[in-house]
């Protein structure tokens, strides 16, 4: 494989793979190098074959993990065998190509023989995403048990998951049909009480994360026709919409500090946990997360009726005055400065704030990371924007924002961009992706951060 061709495969196959990542120029190698060895401050280093006398430098903010380093070994692997074959047809190479990866992610994962197993669940799963039982969608589940060996007479899941009545033994969320590393079935699991401990997983499918430790791999096809891999207790790939998704949990919490000099990183968690939990429900939504010292720049977006900490009332009906105060033969100027004397609650009653009365009452001087990871989906899901400063107040929720002239894309994306100029802002669309974006101090223009698919 020539150098272009792999820039051209790291390019469209590879960077998009690993969130965050990008191709940090190229070095010098040796017949003594690796295809993939670990470089300086959080880079890989990698070439198609051993003989190649250069290696790109992969680099992103966090170290990699070794899945992830199992993935791009297992890529390369596979990338090879189709370069081989020296095809003529473009676009048939990049089919193969793109199935490629599929193999190469259940490689990563697994042995030898679970990887052909997990290859051939996914496939029947892809085959269910497209069909119906009585006219409705299906949701299964799947365990791959590495531990355990199935009986001698077990059937395989070759004899049994095209048949109409496997999709109605498992749901995905509490029981599974389990099998073992080279497909034979080896029983029914119920997971609905397990013990509690960090995962990182969509909140709907915090069970089967904590249940799939090193040893177990768990599929689940959901009723919107995504399939999702987990193991060790947390979300590792998806596909949705034909494309697969590698999760770099820590990579994205990370980024969401970015230019932020006092985050906290509970407060990031919750943010990034938050717009999983969206994602995973086709809500929508958006988060913001300001940076410090950046409030009040925000708060000339911001209607006071949508405002629901105090403090930060009154630091807007501050700005209402003195902007007020700027204005010539203002009539309406009394009348302003009156209002600035209202306690908030009197504000809120005054004029009929009945969303945001509630909403103060709901959340309950907590800050964002201290709510219930449910509440905070829902609140989230609502029409607007949620907005939280850097240690974690809730600002606003469902605030319909105020869009500068000229702001390109649709509603959702331009309230998205223009907050993107205080910190972080976080677009969660109803097909499922997260796109964040921030300011970027070369251009006027948003800069996206990531996007998950």
């Amino acid at each position: 494989m020539n150098k272009e061709e792999f820039y051209k495969i790291c390019q469209k196959l590879i960077l998009p793979l690993f969130t965050g990542s990008y191709i940090d120029g190229e070095e010098p190698s040796s017949l003594r190098d690796n295809e993939i060895a670990y470089g300086k401050q959080n880079s890989l280093l990698i070439k198609p074959d051993k003989s190649d006398e250069y290696r790109l430098v992969l680099k992103r903010g966090q170290p990699f993990q070794a899945f992830e380093v199992n993935l791009l070994k297992s890529i390369i692997t596979e990338i090879n065998i189709i370069s081989g074959l020296d095809l003529n047809d473009e676009n048939y190479t990049m089919t193969l190509q793109t199935h490629a990866i599929e193999k190469a992610i259940c490689s990563s994962i697994t042995t030898e023989e679970g990887a052909s197993t997990l290859v051939g669940l996914v496939n029947e799963m892809s085959s269910w995403a497209n069909r119906t039982y009585e006219g409705s969608k299906v949701d299964i589940g799947i365990i791959v048990n590495q531990s355990v060996e199935a009986e001698e007479d077990s059937l395989h899941f070759s004899n049994l998951l095209d048949k109409d009545f496997f999709c109605l033994l498992s749901d995905g969320r509490n029981s599974f049909v389990e099998f073992d590393i080279n497909g034979y079935l080896i029983g029914h699991v119920q997971i609905n009480k397990i013990k509690m401990m960090p995962t990182i997983a969509p909140r709907e499918y915090e069970q089967v994360a904590r249940y799939c430790n090193d040893r177990r791999i768990g599929l689940v096809l959901t009723h919107s026709g995504d399939i999702l891999i987990f193991k060790n207790r947390q979300l590792l790939f998806s596909k949705r919409r034909g494309v697969w998704n590698v999760y770099s949990h820590d990579e994205i919490i990370q980024l969401l500090s970015y230019r932020g000099n006092y985050s906290s990183k509970e407060i990031r968690k919750a943010i990034y946990y938050t717009a999983l939990d969206c994602a995973f429900a086709y809500s929508g939504g958006i988060i913001v997360y300001l940076n410090k010292d950046m409030e009040e720049a925000a708060l000339t977006y911001i209607n006071a009726n949508d405002i629901l900490d105090e403090r930060y009332y009154l630091i807007k009906k501050k700005m209402e005055l003195e902007n007020a105060n700027k204005l010539y033969n203002l009539p309406s100027l009394k009348a302003t400065e009156e209002q600035f004397q209202y306690g908030y609650e009197q504000f809120l009653k005054e004029h009929h704030c009945y969303k945001s009365q509630a909403l103060s009452k709901i959340i309950a001087g907590k800050n964002f990371a201290e709510l219930n990871r449910k509440l905070r989906q829902e609140l989230v899901a609502m029409d607007g924007a949620t907005i939280v400063d850097f240690d974690g107040t809730i600002i606003a929720v469902g605030a319909i924002l105020k869009i500068e002239a000229g702001s390109e894309g649709g509603g959702r994306l331009a309230a998205t961009t223009t907050l993107a100029r205080c910190g972080n802002a976080l677009k969660i669309s109803q097909d499922g992706i997260i796109q964040a974006f921030t300011s970027d101090k070369r251009s006027s223009k948003p800069k996206n951060i990531f996007n998950v698919g």
